[in-house]
């Protein structure tokens, strides 16, 4: 990747580690490396008995060998499940095929067309940023639509597309935890913290709107600050875009095509309308359980309901403007979408017995407990002890992916430990969130690490590990130095977290 050369001490870390990074072996064959070495260690473990109290149930965690006739029957059995079950598997599929037939009716080419012919040039990246962090409401479609189309617009008005896809990659991963709306997010990490909570205290609970106000803030400093550093720190560091991938032509769109558009969007139209029927309604049949939105298939269907509209806008303009004749043409751009995913799926494979092998092992649980103690025995103020934890939840993030696994195994530690400190519930998991969120984009662990290099190689083949996370260290850093300071604030000034989710606690 040709960069522009510069002196900058900044740039030459980073352009160190991109180098160290890439130095590695293949990410599938690091992956691969990685689960021998959860192997090995969990064999070491057990030798020298390592061990754990778990602070909220008082059990002690033992390693789990799997250097053991029954840890090999396991291995064996439960590879093929291993991956099939790796939850961004099915997300990345099911998506695709969607967004195949968008993009095989070139409805995703006119639409950008015109995004890019309309849109104001000077606020094209905060659009970007800030269109990522919204898209953490729907989980993970942000991974699968909004990254891959940043490039695309990038490249079409002269930008480097890694530009655009870092960019995007921010905002919907560095910056997952903010948002304007509540997400699925919210309810999940507020029901974990509460059954935290609880240990202590039996009738606290913890509402999803717990860290509403902090987030709500965030989504605007977050998006900004991406802007920020993409535009001043990682497009210049790329330099001129000069590899092989053209970009889309900036053509006015055709009759055919703006009657394709109109196609899609009186599809559209009635598919919201649909939607609208099945939602506003308190008895609406899209609703939950108790008439519940957060709950709702759709909320929680999101994938499938991408799938759908994708699929149904493609189809109307696929027909509108002439590019579809018959249904093969449809199942041809749905098989184009799957071609593109090979890499991805060797990733995949590797990476899902890695993250298996080292759930069985209890050697994440151990290495948490032990961070906890550590963190709990230095008798720290507020600021000093948040700020560790933030740096503690974006180590561990660095170890495990999912969010919601990682605080399930969190919250009972910290949240009583805080609480006996005197610190609410509420402040604990914000800043777990915001822990967790700024390192996202630098951890291999993170569940669609390897859809992102996948994303990257469409433009620089040889983009490996070091790639990425040389391109996103300066948004990690920046969102932790943004992130910290919003939270002194927040402290400082004694403002609540959401509605009536106050900092402290008294037993």
């Amino acid at each position: 990747m040709k960069k522009v050369k510069t002196d900058s001490f900044f740039n030459k870390i980073l352009n160190l580690t991109e180098r160290a990074g890439n130095a590695l072996p293949h990410p599938a064959t690091l992956f691969g490396i990685f689960a021998v070495i959860v192997l090995l260690l969990s064999g070491v473990a057990d030798w020298l008995n390592w061990q754990a109290t778990h602070p909220g149930t008082k059990e002690v965690v033992f390693p789990v060998n799997l250097l053991t006739v029954e840890g090999l029957h396991r291995i064996l059995l439960e590879m093929v499940h291993n991956f099939t079950s790796f939850a961004p598997l099915g997300i990345v599929l099911v998506a695709m095929l969607g967004i195949g037939i968008a993009e095989g009716s070139g409805l995703i080419s006119a639409v950008i067309r015109m995004l890019v012919l309309s849109a104001p040039k000077h606020l094209l990246t905060f659009i970007i940023v800030f269109a990522g962090v919204l898209s953490n409401v729907a989980s993970d479609v942000g991974y699968v639509l909004l990254i891959p189309l940043a490039g695309i617009i990038f490249i079409s008005v002269g930008r480097h597309p890694l530009a655009g896809m870092a960019a995007a990659f921010a905002g919907v991963s560095g910056g997952f935890s903010a948002n304007i709306l509540l997400g699925t997010v919210d309810p999940l990490l507020a029901g974990l913290s509460e059954e935290a909570a609880r240990i202590l205290d039996p009738a606290y609970t913890v509402n999803a709107t717990a860290n509403y106000y902090f987030m709500f803030v965030s989504t605007f400093a977050i998006a900004l600050a991406g802007t920020w550093v993409t535009d001043k720190v990682v497009e210049p560091r790329l330099g001129k875009y000069t590899g092989d991938m053209a970009g889309e032509t900036i053509e006015k769109l055709s009759s055919r095509e703006k009657r394709g558009l109109l196609y899609s969007l009186a599809a559209f139209s009635v598919l919201t309308i649909i939607i609208l029927a099945g939602i506003i309604p308190e008895n609406g049949f899209l609703r939950g359980a108790g008439g519940s939105i957060l709950d709702s298939p759709l909320i929680k269907g999101v994938v499938a309901l991408l799938f759908i509209s994708s699929a149904v806008t493609g189809i109307a303009y696929g027909f509108g403007s002439g590019k579809f004749k018959n249904d093969s043409d449809i199942i041809v751009g749905m098989g184009e979408a799957m071609k593109t995913l090979g890499l991805y799926l060797v990733l995949v494979f590797f990476a899902a017995q890695f993250v298996a092998y080292f759930k069985w092992t209890n050697l994440g649980v151990i290495f948490a407990i032990e961070g906890a103690t550590v963190l709990s025995s230095l008798g720290l103020g507020v600021i000093p002890l948040m700020i560790l934890f933030i740096i503690l939840s974006a180590a561990i993030n660095m170890l495990m992916g999912s969010a919601s696994a990682k605080w399930a195994l969190m919250a009972p530690i910290f949240i009583p430990m805080f609480m006996l400190l005197g610190y609410s519930p509420e402040l604990t998991q914000v800043v777990y969130r915001i822990g967790d969120s700024v390192s996202n984009v630098v951890s291999p662990m993170m569940s669609f690490f390897a859809l992102i290099i996948a994303f990257f190689q469409k433009y620089e083949s040889k983009t490996g590990i070091g790639t990425v996370i040389s391109t996103m260290l300066p948004y990690t850093i920046m969102f932790f130095l943004l992130w910290t300071a919003l939270l002194i604030i927040w402290l400082v000034l004694g403002l609540p977290l959401g509605p009536g989710a106050g900092l402290f606690y008294s037993m």
